[in-house]
Formats: C-alpha cells, structure tokens, sequence
C-alpha cells in the first residue's frame, strides 16, 4: 500500500501550510493567539487528516477524513478571505492562497471520489 506521504493532495497541503505559516508571522502580534493561531491550525489539519484517513482500516473512514480535511479547507479559505478583509493580505498574496487552496480542494475531492468508486 502506497504511503498517505504519496498523496498529491497530501504533498499540496503541505506546501500550502508552509505558506500559511509564512504569511501569518507578518500579521499584527495582537492576531497571534486569534487569527494567526487558527490559520495555522486548520491549515495544518488538513494534511493531518488526510494521513490519519489513509491509515485507517476502511473506505469509509478514509472518506470521513477526507471530508474533515474538505472543511478544514474551507475554513482556511474562509480566514483567509477574513485576512483579506483586514488588510493583512496584499493582492498577489492573497491570489497565490487562494489558488493552492483551490488547488488542494480538487485534489481532495478527485481523491475522494477515487476511494468511493473502489
């Protein structure tokens, strides 16, 4: 069986992680315990979540956590669209986020509906 660390959307995910973590550490230090701090969190969910599902023992459990990494995906997408809005995002920054986050959305759902057709 080939390692979650194989996954596509795995290895976006990551990247996209480390562009969350290099983003946040420009944002005001009052956001470090609010928006910084849930960024990274669902931002580092999101591979978790994947790995953990991929090593549980059936299609279905791979399935709920591939639908846990989705949403907290969309989370992000969401704080990011929050960071925007608070100006702690210039424009090519916020277009390169929203283009790996839309990036790792298919690749989550083309792997999921690759589990369901198994």
């Amino acid at each position: 069986m080939a390692s979650y660390r194989d996954l596509l959307a795995w290895q976006k995910s990551m990247e996209l992680i480390t562009q969350i973590y290099q983003v946040s550490k420009k944002f005001p230090s009052e956001e470090l315990f609010g928006m910084v701090s849930q960024m990274r969190r669902a931002a580092v969910s999101i591979p978790s979540n994947i790995a953990e599902g991929q090593g549980r023992l059936t299609k279905g459990e791979f399935i709920q956590f591939l639908g846990i990494a989705r949403g907290s995906l969309l989370e992000l997408e969401t704080q990011i669209l929050v960071a925007q809005n608070l100006n702690y995002l210039d424009e090519p920054t916020l277009k390169n986020l929203l283009e790996l986050t839309s990036e790792v959305g298919r690749l989550v759902n083309g792997l999921l509906g690759a589990i369901k057709k198994r």
